[in-house]
This record gives C-alpha cells, structure tokens and sequence, in this order.
C-alpha cells in the first residue's frame, strides 16, 4: 500500500513537546473500533469522522456533510479488511489526512478527494466510479494523487520521482495538498521503519516535500514536516534543543507579561485586536540559537497580533513603536510587498524596559489563515465563473501561486535534458526564497526569483526566442543584459531582427532561472562553434581606414600653420570655435564648450583666432553603441554610404558584456547633413546611440 504503516507510540508524535498547541489529534485506537462497526444510519455521520466534520463546519459553517459521509462510507467498505503495520484498521490512515486538511481549512472537494486518495491504487474503486458518484473534480484529484502514488520513491530515482511528480501535481495544487498532508501523516508515524528507512525519507522529504510546502505557503504543514525530519536526520541536536525549550518552560517566561502590556496598549488606543504568544518549533528554535548563542526567555517565542483590516495593521505598528523601543533593524512590511507563496504580515521587534526583546507579528485575521494554510485556504482556486459549468478534466488550469512559479516549474522540467539535469535545478528553484515581479512593457507581469537579470526576463518572456535578444530597457533606460532587476522594474526587450544569433557563453554567468540556464545550455551544446567563438579571449579592435586622406576645412590666422581637428570634440561647422597653438606649430581646434578648452588657457596655451572655410564639406568623428549582433559593421557601413557620407576610418571595440562601441570618423560633403546622418545611423537594429566623440 502507499501510505507508510507504523506505531504510532514508537515516533515523536507521542512527545508532547512536538504538537503544535490548540490542534486535535486522531485518537487511532477509538477511530480504528468506529470504523470497525461499519456504516451508520442514513441520517447521521459515522462516529469517525466526527473529529473531520467538527474541523470543517469551523471553516465551511454551510458545508453540505452528506458527500462527506458518503466518500467515507464508500472509503471504509474498500479498505475493510486493510490493516496498516501498526496493527489499525487502514481507513484510520484517509481519515487522519482528511482531518489535517479540515484544520487547514480545505474546501468540501479536497476532503471528498482525500478520503478517497488510495481508493483507486489500494482497491476495487474505479476512477469511473468516482466520477460517478462524486463528479469530475473529484475524480481529477484522486486520479492525480494515484498517479504520485504509483511513483517509485527508491534512492536512486529520486530526480525522475519528483518530475513525475510534478507533471502529476503540477495541473491542480490541491493535488499537491493532498500529498503533503499525507506525508505528514507518514512522518508521524514512521517509527517502526527501519533507521535507513526512515532517513531516507526524511531526505526526500527535507529536499523536495518541504520546499513544497513553503512554496505553497502551508507554514502549518511545512513547520512540523521540519520538527519531525530534524529528529530523524539531526537525533543528537534534536535532544540538545529539546533539552534547551525543557529547561526554558522552568524558568519565568516574559513573553506573556509583554502580549499583556501590548494589549493594555492597543486597549487604550481603541484597536481591537487579538495578541497571543505563538511558540517557536523546534527547528526555529534551533537556527536561533545558532545565531544568537545564549538565548533569553523571549527567545523561544514571538507575540502575534490580529486585526480586522489591513490599515488596523499600520495602527497597531504606529502605536507599538510609540510606546515601546523598536528594534529598526527587524521591520519588515510583507503587507506592501507579499512573499512569493502568498504570505502577508508586517514584522518588527521591540525593547522593553527590562531589557528584553520581543519579536512581533501583526496581520489580519485572512492573512493568518493564508499564513497558516496557503493555497489550501483559497478554497476552489479553478471554481469556474458559472457554477453550473462542468470543469474539463484536460483543460490547462490557472496557477493560482503567486506569481506563477507552478508554471514555471512545469515549463522548465519539459525542456531539462536529463534527470540529474532536473534535479539540480529543481533544488535550485525550490531553495530561492524570495520572489520579484516586474512588469513588462505591454503590460504584463513576469514573477523571477530575487537576483534575475535581464537575461532571465528574456527567456521567461520569449522563450527560445531570447536567444536573439541584444538588449534590454529597464524602467525607460538601457542596459545590458546582465543587470540584476529590482522589485516594480518595467523591462522591455530588445530582439534582433535576425533569428540565427544565439546567446553567448558568459549569459550563463548572469542566469538565475532554470530555464534560461537549460535553454542557453541546450543552444550552446546545439552550436559548439559558435559557443567556442563567444568565449574566444578579447581580440584587438578592428579597424578599418578609408583610401581618401582630406584635410580639415577650419582656417586659422597663423600663416602656414598646420590645423587639426581636435578628436575630443570634433567640432563641425558652423560649431563656435576655438584655436591654440601646441607643440609643433600646429593649432588645435576645439568647440569652445569643450573641457579642454579650459585646461588650455589655464596652462597658457597661446590662442589662435580661427574660421570655416567657406566649403560646406568637413570631417566629423562619431561614436556609435550598439548591442552585439552579425552584419552590423556592414549595416552601419551601408547607411553611412547611403547619406552620401565617406568613411576615413572605422574601429569597432571588443564587445563588452554585449555592448559594441564603433567610432567613425567620416567625411561630410555638407555639415548641414549631419543631424540626418545621425538619425540614419541611430535607425540601424541593434544601435542605440550615437553621438559626436
């Protein structure tokens, strides 16, 4: 069977400094002799899902109970018979999943579906059958979880386990619910596994299953999944901690004093509010007291507080800054800015008189249950507009997360050339804890994790068809590729016309998302001669000189002296201009808004007077920056030719993180054309500046 059957006494569940305070538990045996009598009369629920009916209708007040009563029924005569290792009637093993999800608040759908989650693997039930009597939504459920069930969970196939897992969750995360309440259910009766055993799926569960749950924002699954893995993976440090929170309930807590003053507090400033003192878990005492040392009574928890509304929160904030010292360094606004999985609260800290210091939570009371329970608080996330409307079992449903990293997974494991491939990245996706979005030019959104550059955006915009992508303007300026994005940045990027580039090699350095890393890994693998090129040492400019000398057209008043052009700023006419005299009897023309016009009468450089020529023709040097792209020498080129222009000579630098700067230095028949030549040269794809050197 799939689900883990074990002694219940034998494992941490039966210490009581592992329940989570407030919350119910199964009573197996009791459950075990209530599913032992079989079905009940038409009019009342079975005894044994009393303890499920009594956590729902705390959610659901108006749920309709007979579908519960009927799955149950149709559950407990499938599995009669089913023992569990433990010795218990196997329904015991449905119900206690069923019931972790009513505390979470699941809607009547996602029970339904849980007790009938190993129906389908486990029994004669058809799929068939269950939509039958339970509807397609239902029957999508069950069959997603039949498929996770079925999977291999052995240790060497880990990788090719959870992207089946994936494909089969991926499509609706009450699914994943599902799976996650009933591995917490295994881990808490794991005990009589044998040690490897258990290690190993305290791994898998470590790595994949618990990273889910914080992905999901089920904190109240997540948080004990934690405790239970930290006992069976870190035993000696798991005892050193239990010993610490033991010695820690003998001493006099302040943090009960404290939520006293701050109700005292918000009483007098007319808000009404709940203020509990929320115990840290096992795992959170444990990093805390690796990063503080010693720990304080106030340590080992934190005062939350509850509102009614969002601006209550702000409230609260204001008047527990004013009245007490705040610790500046530990706000954080999660309200403005919500994290990834859905999690809204502001955070802070505050001193007291005593010197203790106390760390608080305030949210709504919607924001804690969503804190608590993530997506499974949502109710139906795919609820069609029509109640009426069938949904299609094989329709692509939305991704409700926030904003989209379901998708994204789901994007990215198809294209993953191997498994260890998948593997790497999905621990590298699930480890992100922290999410951006930033908007796109047409108006859309793109959520990246916390470090994305540009080159992320590109792919997760376009696809494969960011391989051409040359640049990228974030909030209305350019930049180059590399740049790291911020939280509300608006990017827009710039492709190339010509689809046969690719991406470079050093892209990879700037890549944060699976997908952009395997699609440029994929082009680069697919294109080893290119790749080669891209990665080729820095090559020395190229330049190119035309045949045609020409002298400058700016006469001075110094007879026979030589002129020249200086080319810091080349100035053109009818610019204003400048002379001096240098070294060898040359005068060197400036406009006279150049820097160095400045330096020169500093140092006493004699001035010359000088003029145009009356010819319209003069020589001008510009500054080209473009993005990296084939044929773009030859495109400028063309359209310098096509104003009529010469070119005297041409350097093109090395590209610089995909930048190239061309400097021109061209001949003008006419300087009245050198706004359009300008623009003409600003036109070509790929440029997106030029100016006079």
């Amino acid at each position: 069977m799939s689900a883990e059957a074990t002694n219940p006494e034998a494992h941490p569940e039966a210490r009581p400094e592992l329940r989570r305070r407030g919350r119910s538990r199964l009573d197996l045996r009791r459950l075990g002799r209530a599913a032992l009598l079989g079905p009940t009369s038409r009019d009342r629920l079975p005894d044994a899902i009393g303890h499920v009916a009594e956590a729902h209708r705390a959610h659901h007040p108006d749920a309709d109970m007979s579908i519960l009563r009927r799955a149950y029924l149709l559950a407990e005569s499938s599995h009669r018979g089913q023992m569990r290792k433990s010795g218990e009637p196997y329904i015991t093993h449905p119900l206690a999943v069923t019931l972790i999800l009513a505390e979470l608040g699941a809607e009547t759908t996602t029970l339904t579906a849980s007790l009938l989650h190993d129906t389908v693997e486990d029994t004669d039930v058809t799929l068939d059958q269950v939509r039958a009597e339970f509807g397609d939504e239902v029957r999508f459920i069950v069959d997603g979880v039949t498929k996770v069930e079925k999977i291999d969970y052995g240790a060497a196939a880990e990788p090719e386990t959870f992207r089946k897992m994936l494909v089969a969750t991926g499509n609706d995360v009450r699914v994943m619910s599902i799976k996650l309440a009933d591995r917490l259910h295994n881990m808490r009766t794991l005990g009589v596994m044998r040690p490897e055993k258990q290690a190993r799926i305290a791994k898998v569960t470590r790595d994949v299953l618990i990273p889910l749950a914080e992905r999901l924002g089920v904190q109240a699954l997540k948080t004990e999944l934690e405790d239970l893995v930290f006992a069976i993976l870190h035993p000696e440090e798991y005892e050193s901690t239990r010993a610490l929170i033991a010695a820690h309930a003998g001493e006099s807590d302040p943090l009960p004093g404290i939520a006293d003053s701050v109700r005292t507090v918000l009483r007098e400033a007319g808000i009404a509010a709940e203020v509990q003192v929320r115990p840290r878990h096992f795992v959170s005492v444990h990093r805390i007291s690796r990063t503080r040392g010693e720990l304080r009574g106030s340590d080992f928890g934190r005062i939350l507080i509850l509102v009614g509304e969002n601006a209550d929160c702000y409230a609260v904030l204001g008047e527990l800054h004013t009245c007490f010292t705040p610790v500046v360094s530990e706000f954080k606004d999660f309200i403005a800015t919500p994290k990834f999985n859905l999690y809204q609260s502001l955070h802070t800290a505050v001193a007291t008189p005593e010197g203790y210091v106390a760390e608080v939570i305030v949210r709504t009371r919607q924001m804690h249950r969503v804190a608590e329970a993530g997506v499974v608080a949502l109710g139906n996330p795919y609820a069609t507009a029509t109640p009426d409307a069938a949904a299609d079992p094989d329709e692509e449903r939305a991704d409700p997360t926030r904003p989209g990293w379901l998708s994204r997974l789901l994007d990215w494991q198809q294209s993953a050339p191997d498994p260890d491939t998948f593997w790497t990245v999905l621990r590298a996706e699930l480890a992100q804890d922290r999410e951006i979005t930033v908007f796109r030019a047409d108006g859309g959104t793109l959520g990246l994790p916390a470090g994305a550059s540009c080159i992320d955006a590109a792919y997760a915009q376009h696809g494969e068809a960011a391989h051409s992508c040359i640049g990228a303007r974030v909030n209305g300026r350019l930049t180059s590729l590399s740049s790291a994005l911020s939280d509300g940045d608006t990017v827009q990027l710039l492709l190339a016309q010509d689809a046969s580039s690719g991406p470079a090699a050093e892209w990879l350095d700037h890549a944060r998302t699976p997908a952009a890393r395997i699609a440029i890994s994929s082009w680069l693998d697919a294109h080893p001669d290119r790749a080669m090129a891209t990665t080729t040492a820095a090559r020395a400019p190229l330049s190119v000189v035309g045949a045609r000398g020409g002298g400058a057209n700016a006469v001075a008043d110094l007879p026979d002296a030589t002129v020249r052009l200086a080319g810091c700023c080349t100035p053109v006419p009818p610019d204003a201009v400048a002379g001096f005299l240098v070294r060898g009897g040359a005068v060197t023309v400036h406009r006279v808004q150049c820097a160095a016009v400045a330096q020169m009468r500093a140092v006493g450089r004699t001035s010359v007077a000088v003029h145009w020529r009356a010819t319209a023709d003069c020589r001008v040097t510009l500054l080209a920056e473009s993005f990296g792209r084939p044929h773009l020498l030859a495109d400028l080129t063309e359209a310098i030719a096509r104003e009529g222009v010469e070119v005297v000579s041409a350097t093109v630098e090395p590209p610089v993180e995909g930048r190239v700067r061309h400097t021109y230095t061209l001949q003008l028949p006419d300087a009245a054309g050198l706004p359009a030549l300008m623009r003409a040269m600003r036109d070509v794809p790929g440029v997106y500046d030029v100016s006079r050197a």
